[in-house]
C-alpha cells in the first residue's frame, strides 16, 4: 500500500480521497503545505497537490524538502501560468482532471518513473564504483609492467585506496619473515610522521592490525576509543589522532602477507560496509601484486647478497667499486677500501664446528654494519674475509676507522646468547684511491696485500698503504 499526502482545500482533498478508494492507497489530508510537519519516517510515497498551493510563500521550500518525492499537481484549467519554476522539479506532473481513471493512470506513471529514477541512480553509483575499481586495477597493472619494485607497487595501492574510500591516512604493514612481526612498510602522511611510523613494529595480535593479521578477518572500528584492541602507542609517538579504522588482511592462498590499514574518513563519518566491500575486492589483487614484487625483490637481493651473512657479495662489491671510482674521479674525492680477515678463525671451525663458525660470521657482519655509515658498503669477500668500501674517505680517516673497528672486535664478546662467549681479533689492510691506487684492481690488490702483511706478522692490527 502506498502512502499519499493530499494537500489542498477541504473539498479538493475529500474528492481526491474518494476517487482513490479501492486503489490500494492510504491517505492523509492537509489544508496547506504549511501544515505538514516533515519527519523522515513519515515521508509519503506520493504528493497530490491542488494548483492553488503554488501561491503559498513557502511552496518553494516545500518542494525542496520533498525533492525526491513524486508530485502530481491538479489544476482546474489548461492555464499553467506561474507553474514553470515548479515544473523543473524532478518527478512533478500537472493533471488537468480529477477523474479517478486519469488520476490512477498518472499515479502509476509517476511511481513507475520514480522506480526507474531509483534504478538509474543505483546503476550510476555502481558504474562509478566499477570505474574506480577499474582505474585501480589499471594503475596497479601499469605499475607492475613498468616496475617490479615493491615500494612503487605499495605506493600505488595506497594512493588509490585512499582516494576510493576518501580516507585521511593509509598504511600497509607486511610480515617480517625473520621475526614474524608486522612492519609499517609504507604509509601516507607527513614526511616526519612517516619516518617515525617506519620504525614501528607490531607483534601479531597487538593492536587492531595485529588482531586482523592473527585472525585473518577484516574489521571496521567506528570509534577506536571504545575498542579494547586499539593500541594508542603509535598515535602518541606520531601526534596523530585515530578516530576510526578499517583493517583488511592481505593474504594469498591462505598465507597472511600483511594488513592494509585505512584510518579516518575525510568527512569524519565511520567507514561503511560498502567501503569494506570495495576494499575486499581490491585487496586480492593487491596481494598478488605484493607477492609478485616481494618475490622479485628477493631474487634481486639473492643475486647481490651473501646467503649466510646477508651482506653484499663480491658481484655487488665489484659493481659498487666501479661506480664509486667514477664518482670519486668526477668529484676529485678519495675512495678508501678496507680488507679484513678474522684471526685464527679455522680454530673455531675445527673445535666447535662449521655451524658455530657460521653464526660467529653473522654476528661479525652485524658488528661491521653498526660500525660504519649508511653510505659505506660492507661485503663478504669469502670465508672469513670482509671488505668495506668507504666513499669520500681519505687514507688518514680510513686508517682511523679501521683501527676503531679493530678495537670494537677485540673488546666484543661473540655468541653470548649461544653460551660460548668467544673473544676474537681481526687483521686489517687499507688502501685508497687515488692516493695509493690508480684503478679498481690495484685498489683491491693493495688493500688485500696490506691485510696479509698484518696477518703474516702480528695479527690483530691495521696496516695502511699510503
Amino acid at each position: 500500500m502506498i502512502k499519499i499526502f493530499l494537500i489542498g482545500s477541504a473539498g479538493f482533498t475529500r474528492e481526491i480521497e474518494d476517487n482513490l478508494m479501492g486503489k490500494g492507497a492510504s491517505t492523509q489530508r492537509f489544508r496547506s503545505v504549511n501544515s505538514i510537519k516533515h519527519r523522515q519516517e513519515d515521508a509519503p510515497d506520493l504528493l497530490i497537490i491542488e494548483r492553488s498551493q503554488s501561491r503559498e510563500p513557502s511552496f518553494r521550500e516545500f518542494l525542496n524538502r520533498y525533492r525526491e518525492t513524486p508530485k502530481i499537481v491538479i489544476t482546474d484549467g489548461p492555464a499553467l501560468a506561474g507553474m514553470a519554476p515548479w515544473m523543473k522539479t524532478d518527478l512533478m506532473h500537472p493533471l488537468l482532471t480529477r477523474s479517478p481513471r486519469e488520476l490512477e493512470f498518472a499515479m502509476k506513471r509517476i511511481l513507475h518513473e520514480k522506480h526507474l529514477a531509483a534504478e538509474n541512480r543505483i546503476l550510476k553509483t555502481g558504474l562509478a564504483g566499477m570505474k574506480k575499481e577499474l582505474d585501480f586495477f589499471e594503475e596497479v597493472n601499469r605499475t607492475l609492467t613498468s616496475s617490479l619494485e615493491l615500494g612503487a607497487v605499495l605506493r600505488t595501492i595506497m594512493k588509490k585506496t585512499k582516494t576510493l574510500v576518501q580516507a585521511e591516512a593509509c598504511s600497509i604493514l607486511l610480515i617480517d619473515e625473520e621475526t614474524g612481526d608486522l612492519v609499517f612498510e609504507k604509509t601516507t602522511g607527513k614526511k616526519e610522521t612517516k619516518k617515525k611510523i617506519r620504525r614501528e613494529r607490531l607483534k601479531i595480535g597487538e593492536g587492531i592490525a595485529g588482531w586482523v593479521a592473527r585472525e585473518h578477518v577484516p574489521v571496521i572500528v567506528p570509534d577506536v576509543s571504545k575498542d579494547p584492541r586499539f593500541n594508542p602507542r603509535i598515535d602518541m609517538e606520531t601526534d596523530f589522532k585515530t578516530k576510526s579504522i578499517m583493517c583488511v588482511p592481505i593474504q594469498n592462498k591462505g598465507n597472511i602477507l600483511g594488513v592494509l590499514e585505512i584510518v579516518n574518513k575525510t568527512n569524519n563519518e565511520p567507514f561503511t560496509k560498502d567501503d569494506l566491500a570495495l576494499i575486499l575486492r581490491i585487496v586480492d589483487h593487491a596481494a598478488i601484486a605484493i607477492e609478485r614484487s616481494s618475490l622479485y625483490q628477493k631474487m634481486a637481493e639473492m643475486s647481490v647478497t651473501d646467503d649466510l651473512t646477508k651482506l653484499f657479495n663480491t658481484r655487488y662489491l665489484n659493481r659498487t667499486l666501479e661506480i664509486e671510482l667514477t664518482r670519486a674521479t668526477r668529484h676529485h674525492t678519495s675512495l678508501s677500501l678496507i680488507f679484513m680477515d678474522v684471526d685464527h678463525f679455522k680454530n673455531i671451525n675445527d673445535n666447535y664446528g662449521h655451524l658455530v663458525g657460521s653464526k660467529l660470521l653473522v654476528e661479525m657482519g652485524q658488528l661491521l654494519l653498526k660500525s660504519l655509515r649508511t653510505v659505506d658498503i660492507v661485503a663478504r669477500y669469502g670465508g672469513d674475509e670482509f671488505v668495506m668500501v668507504l666513499p669520500q674517505t681519505s687514507p688518514k680517516n680510513a686508517l682511523q676507522i679501521a683501527e676503531r673497528i679493530r678495537r670494537s672486535i677485540e673488546h666484543n664478546v661473540f655468541m653470548k646468547k649461544d653460551g660460548y662467549s668467544f673473544k676474537v681479533t681481526a687483521s686489517f689492510g687499507v688502501a685508497s684511491y687515488p692516493e695509493s691506487a690508480k684503478s679498481k684492481d690495484e685498489l683491491m690488490k693493495l688493500a688485500d696485500e696490506a691485510m696479509y702483511r698484518v696477518k703474516n706478522q702480528t695479527r690483530n692490527g691495521v696496516y695502511a698503504i699510503v
